[in-house]
């Protein structure tokens, strides 16, 4: 198979026939297609927490409803009422937990789904009844509200449960569930661990292709009815290109060595990495190993941000990011009028850099320069007394007031407020390109990068004519990626404004 290339693939599947280029390579079609340009993912996890929260608001909005239509002007609604509609609720959604109905195949199997919400909404109806007799309180709450309660309840959860399946069948359909992985190694051990997989139908798996070192001697081009793609540099350009969620490993443990050369690669990438323990002889107990359906696999890199941290993060870009608009706004009206005033040109520089995963994201500044000598590509960095930089350059890029039109790329959702500074495409350190100055430069990217980060409150911003300030800035982005929070956000947040006056390394 020659060498893979990620436009060859892209021509050849298209956006969405990525079966055609599979037998164009002389493989046979996986059930997997290889779509280059797949839908964006959505968290099961999420999905889960979603159903929960609407589930509990639907039961205590059912029942103080049915409170105010059945018993307003009679009896008082107070803590006796909320106190039983509140335990329903609880005791609902716990029930319906510990009998797995908060998982994704069961949304989509609306009749075993039906069944355990049954008996869930029953046992719970049984529960509190019994609570009720015991301590003596059955004669303060209407009997026929409880029987409204049970029935318009039960009616209102099934017939959510069964739209909720036909949303998911259709989301389902449209690959959003799919954890799209990439296999790594090839031989027998892969065949096996493949045949595992697709033993498991609700696993969510759905291989694109293998990867695999070895020359064509020792490793097929296609395995178990998927092709090899190429090699595990070929696999970084593939993740940058295509959605991929999961990268497993079939190589034994014992080729360590082999293991540490490709984790050296591939830790960059913002996707979780396991090594599969389906075929190794080494035993550990249960616990040890996370699952992939029942297939056991080991964990060894995670993505540093995924599922309710997603969501976590974006609302507190968003939300945080619109108030420091509107607070700020006579500030960049200022700014834009000096910049307007004191040179011609436009006020914005727009700059193309890496976002999250490597992709080019066009980030705005407040122009600094001379029109007809900004330096789009940062060529040449900026040094103190730059005849580049105008008067007023000189000053808002010292206080770093050029940056603030990036809260429009914030609420755009291509930066962060806080994360790594997304770095110019050629920008240098010691006349040479950052990412081949340190070592895995570009698993900062493994997050969206961000207007302030962790470096640049820690003293690492402005310029970086040394390799050594480039090292320490990255040091400090990686113990943020490692580290985040989102009282670590706040704390830098806070923290950047009093960064700012240290201005020695800010042309």
């Amino acid at each position: 198979m020659s060498a893979f290339d990620i436009r060859d693939l892209l021509e050849a599947t298209g956006p969405l026939d990525g079966q055609a280029a599979v037998a164009r390579m002389g493989g046979s079609v996986p059930p997997a297609d290889l779509q280059t340009h797949a839908p964006t993912a959505i968290s099961p996890v999420v999905v889960a927490g979603l159903v929960r929260a609407a589930e509990l608001a639907l039961i205590f909005g059912l029942g103080a409803l049915l409170h105010l239509l059945m018993l307003r002007g009679r009896v008082p609604f107070g803590l006796t009422y909320a106190g039983v509609i509140a335990l329903v609720a609880g005791l609902t959604v716990a029930l319906v937990q510990a009998a797995g109905g908060y998982r994704i195949s069961s949304f989509r199997a609306f009749p075993k789904a039906a069944i355990r919400l049954v008996a869930a909404w029953s046992m719970t109806f049984l529960m509190v009844a019994a609570i009720l007799v015991l301590a003596k309180v059955a004669d303060h709450y209407s009997r026929l509200w409880l029987a409204a309660f049970y029935g318009t309840g039960l009616a209102a959860l099934l017939a959510g449960r069964f739209a909720l399946a036909r949303v998911i069948e259709v989301q389902t359909r449209a690959g959003r569930f799919d954890r799209r992985t990439a296999i790594v190694g090839g031989g027998k051990p892969a065949e096996e661990l493949i045949a595992a997989l697709e033993k498991q139908s609700d696993s969510g798996i759905r291989i694109v292709g293998v990867f695999d070192d070895r020359n064509a001697d020792r490793s097929s081009d296609v395995v178990a009815g998927y092709p090899k793609l190429g090699t595990v540099d070929d696999l970084v350009t593939y993740a940058r290109h295509a959605r991929l969620d999961l990268i497993v490993f079939t190589i034994p443990i014992t080729a360590e060595a082999r293991i540490l050369q490709m984790l050296a690669k591939l830790w960059v990438l913002p996707i979780d990495i396991r090594l599969s323990a389906h075929a190794a002889k080494l035993r550990l107990r249960p616990r040890s190993y996370s699952y992939l359906g029942s297939v056991p696999v080991l964990d060894v890199f995670d993505r540093p941000i995924a599922d309710w941290d997603v969501v976590l993060k974006a609302l507190f870009d968003r939300c945080v990011g619109l108030m420091m608009l509107l607070a700020l706004s006579p500030l960049m009206i200022a700014v834009a009028l000096a910049v307007r005033l004191t040179s011609r040109g436009p006020v914005l520089f727009r700059q193309k850099r890496h976002g999250f995963n490597n992709e080019l994201i066009e980030v705005f500044k407040f122009r600094s320069m001379y029109v007809d000598q900004c330096d789009a590509g940062a060529d040449r960095m900026v040094t103190r007394g730059d005849p580049r930089v105008t008067p007023v350059g000189r000053f808002i890029r010292k206080t770093s007031l050029d940056e603030l039109p990036q809260l429009f790329n914030v609420l755009k959702g291509d930066l962060s407020l806080v994360g790594p500074r997304p770095h110019a495409l050629q920008a240098k350190a010691a006349n040479t390109l950052y990412d081949q100055v340190v070592d895995g430069y570009f698993a900062r990217h493994k997050v969206k990068p961000g207007i302030t980060g962790w470096a640049q409150v820690n003293g690492w911003r402005g310029e970086t004519d040394t390799s050594e300030k480039l090292q320490r800035r990255v040091e400090h982005d990686l113990f943020y990626i490692e580290n985040w929070s989102v009282l670590l956000d706040l704390q830098i947040l806070i923290t950047t404004p009093f960064a700012l006056f240290r201005t020695e390394n800010a042309y």
